[in-house]
């Protein structure tokens, strides 16, 4: 069957585990912490002025 072959390969590549990389903590840190500055700049920015 031709769908059987992709479905074996997923369930042996998701049985190997962690292949290594980058931790994906760092990303998500990293992606906070650039997501908290632009919030800090909108706000900063919009903070003084009257609402329309």
């Amino acid at each position: 069957m031709p769908l059987q072959t992709p479905v074996l390969a997923l369930a042996r590549l998701a049985e190997e585990g962690h292949s290594g990389g980058v931790n994906p903590w760092i990303i998500g840190a990293t992606a906070l912490g650039i997501l908290l500055f632009l919030l800090f700049v909108v706000v900063a920015i919009g903070g003084g002025r009257d609402h329309t």
